[in-house]
């Protein structure tokens, strides 16, 4: 009907039409507008009819037709879970089935290869496999023991495409843990044990523990004791701590030291539930036995401590003064005398602990460090007060715990270089890193440069180390012949320390293989500069030298004529104030000072001038001191005058004496003609003059110490 004259008209009806599908109206042609995805929708249906342009009657009636989306691999298989857990029992067989993981594939199943799968095994061979069609995992390896490696990680990869090139894949990880059996019997680490106890022991009283060691766990790992010696059996019994898995041995008959002292039996261990599997195995019976030997103590005995030894954990970063643990002893006598404490100090010679002699509280006398000492092994006496000579020792052993308090650092002193002729990206050093902390995780070091560095670059390797990479090409050791690379390095525990090394980088001349030839800077620093060059370099370096000399002569001399006295706390600063107040300028006739130089001439009839008598009485003195030749003795003299001068005010009165004297010992005590500054002065000779120069000789040696700290 459609003779090609544009007469026909072609209209689409459907799923998706004008969005995933259009039609060429004149020519019929159906087009997808956008890419189609089969794994959201397989198959479109579809109508189409034709009618006529010019009348718009149909020349053809409704069709119904489908379009079907072929696939292609662009799906990848895909696990359920990213992580699988399982188990399986230890020493299982070759080929036992321990999980089977599944993995999915999108594309279509009918169709070609696309969503065949086959599985493979990336980690954890030769334990384990897996099979190829269904991802069933089994054991590989006989005789998997729990108590040598107990868990494992599996990794499984799933591949579409028949396993062929080209193909996509998944993976998923498996961690299977071996599951304990009854195959490790009990062990005595110690096939004797001794014990002790007092004869006034009671009836049923714990004297003891004894203990075997089992490497299962749970269960598996319960032990039954038994004494199989009647002379044991008659005195003792062993009862099994399901806590703690030891053997208690308890009294059963009254003890008597007078009768006998000690006792030997022989004690045997078995596990609670056998594993017919393993009961005849090569391995040896499962069971052990120990002789035990207790000795039976007289009743006057020391004090007893509640545990030997004590291990007591206590954090690095404890303060001083905080609580580190507490142990307990007491007197067995009947008495039961008080108990002092105290600490051997040959056991602690540093001093570190303390310990209430009351209550036994062991305290810190310092701040422990876990990286100088991990451990302090101290012994406390324990004696009776009523008893000195009754002492006991225990020996305590003080974990310190670890705190990250410590930054990584570099492991080692690195000597790197780095070629004039390296290029681009090249490695030219490989660090590594320790941490004196311990943290439980293990040690985990992030290593880091600055990024706006020019020169070089840093790769960390996410195992504790690092690779120094070049981000140029082309070094001069003209320019520069060292380089100085901070690298800031980081832990993973709490809190985050983190240190900056400094990584010395020196630039080398190398041949073409990269070998270093020379690092010398001296040869290349001759090689460059000219004789004149060196000649002017010098003359430079002596002025500059010359200038520093003639400066600090000039800052010698301005300190020698500096003042003397440039100290506030010098001691002619210390005006010592008395509060009397002077009578003005007819002050200086209440003495003449004529009368200290020539006493022989001094006026009888002048009369004192700071007070008034009463009555007036002739002036009376006696005849001068001849020779005038000390002035303590003229003094003295008119001291004695005005205390017997019956004329004198009954109130005290003060007269300024301005004589020097005719000399002293000890010469002048003025700097001001010193050769010296204040500072080089050494004044220990004022200690030697006696009492009257005591205080100018505290004043000056004083400050001299304080000068000196």
């Amino acid at each position: 009907m459609d003779r090609g004259d544009g007469n026909v008209k072609y209209i689409l009806t459907g799923d998706g039409v004008g969005s995933l599908f259009l039609i060429d109206e004149n020519s019929g042609d159906i087009h997808a507008t956008k890419r189609l995805d089969r794994e959201e929708r397989a198959i479109y249906t579809l109508h189409a009819k034709v009618v006529d342009k010019r009348t718009n009657e149909t020349l053809e009636a409704d069709t119904e037709f489908n379009i079907k989306i072929h696939d292609i691999n662009d799906n990848e298989p895909k696990f359920s879970k990213d992580l699988y857990f399982a188990s399986v029992p230890e020493m299982s067989d070759v080929g036992t089935s321990v999980i089977q993981v599944t993995a999915t594939d999108a594309d279509d199943q009918t169709y070609g290869n696309s969503a065949k799968l086959v599985y493979s095994i990336l980690q954890g061979q030769p334990y384990f496999s897996v099979d190829s069609d269904n991802g069933t995992i089994r054991t590989a390896l006989p005789n998997m023991d729990r108590e040598t490696k107990e868990n494992y990680q599996v990794v499984i990869q799933a591949k579409d495409m028949a396993g062929q090139m080209g193909g996509l894949s998944g993976t998923t990880t498996v961690s299977i843990t071996l599951s304990d059996e009854n195959d490790s019997p009990p062990r005595f680490a110690n096939h004797t044990f001794r014990l002790s106890t007092l004869e006034s022991a009671e009836v049923g009283a714990a004297i003891g523990r004894i203990k075997a060691n089992d490497a299962d766990v749970g269960r598996n790992a319960e032990m039954h004791y038994s004494i199989v010696d009647r002379n044991g059996q008659d005195m003792f019994t062993i009862i099994s701590d399901q806590n703690t898995q030891e053997g208690v041995i308890r009294v059963k008959k009254q003890l008597d030291y007078e009768k006998q002292r000690t006792y030997s039996f022989k004690v045997e261990v078995t596990n609670t539930y056998l594993d017919p599997r393993f009961m005849y195995s090569p391995n040896p019976p499962f069971k052990d036995d120990a002789m035990v030997r207790v000795t039976i103590e007289d009743v006057d005995e020391p004090p007893v401590f509640s545990r030997n030894p004590y291990i007591i954990e206590v954090h690095e970063d404890t303060a001083a003064g905080s609580f580190v643990g507490v142990v307990s002893a007491r007197d067995p006598d009947a008495d039961n005398n008080p108990v002092k404490y105290s600490i051997d100090r040959h056991t602690d010679l540093e001093r570190l602990f303390n310990i209430d002699s009351v209550n036994g509280t062991i305290t810190t006398l310092k701040g422990l460090d876990r990286e100088m000492s991990k451990w302090h092994n101290i012994s406390v006496v324990a004696t009776e007060i009523s008893n000195p000579r009754q002492t006991t020792r225990v020996p305590v052993f003080i974990r310190v715990l670890d705190v990250n308090d410590n930054a990584p650092e570099f492991a080692m002193y690195y000597e790197t270089f780095v070629c004039e002729n390296v290029q681009s990206g090249q490695l030219i050093q490989t660090i590594s890193a320790v941490d004196t902390d311990e943290p439980l995780v293990g040690h985990k070091f992030v290593f880091s440069i600055s990024s706006s560095n020019p020169n070089f670059t840093i790769v960390d390797n996410e195992d504790n180390t690092a690779r120094i990479l070049t981000r140029r090409a082309g070094f001069s050791r003209r320019e520069m012949n060292t380089y100085l690379l901070p690298v800031v390095i980081s832990d993973n525990d709490y809190p985050i320390q983190s240190s900056t090394s400094t990584l010395t980088v020196n630039v080398c001349a190398c041949d073409s293989r990269g070998n270093m030839q020379s690092c010398n800077t001296e040869a290349l620093l001759s090689a460059g500069l000219s004789t004149g060059a060196l000649v002017a370099i010098l003359l430079c370096v002596i002025i500059l030298l010359m200038i520093v000399v003639l400066f600090a002569a000039l800052r010698r001399q301005q300190r020698k004529k500096e003042p003397l006295i440039i100290s506030k706390e010098d001691v002619r600063d210390n005006v010592v104030s008395y509060n009397d107040e002077g009578g003005g300028e007819e002050d200086t006739q209440a003495f003449d000072i004529g009368t200290l130089r020539n006493p022989e001439v001094m006026d009888a009839n002048k009369l004192r001038r700071d007070i008034i008598p009463e009555m007036l009485f002739p002036f009376q003195r006696t005849s001068p001191i001849k020779d005038n030749t000390d002035v303590r003795e003229f003094i003295h003299g008119r001291l004695h005058e005005n205390d017997s001068d019956p004329t004198a005010p009954p109130y005290d009165s003060l007269a300024t004496y301005a004589y020097e004297g005719s000399g002293s010992l000890a010469e002048s005590l003025s700097s001001l003609e010193s050769g010296c500054v204040e500072g080089d002065q050494e004044y220990d000779y004022l200690s030697n003059w006696g009492p009257p120069f005591k205080k100018l000789a505290d004043m000056y040696i004083g400050k001299d110490m304080v000068r000196e700290t």
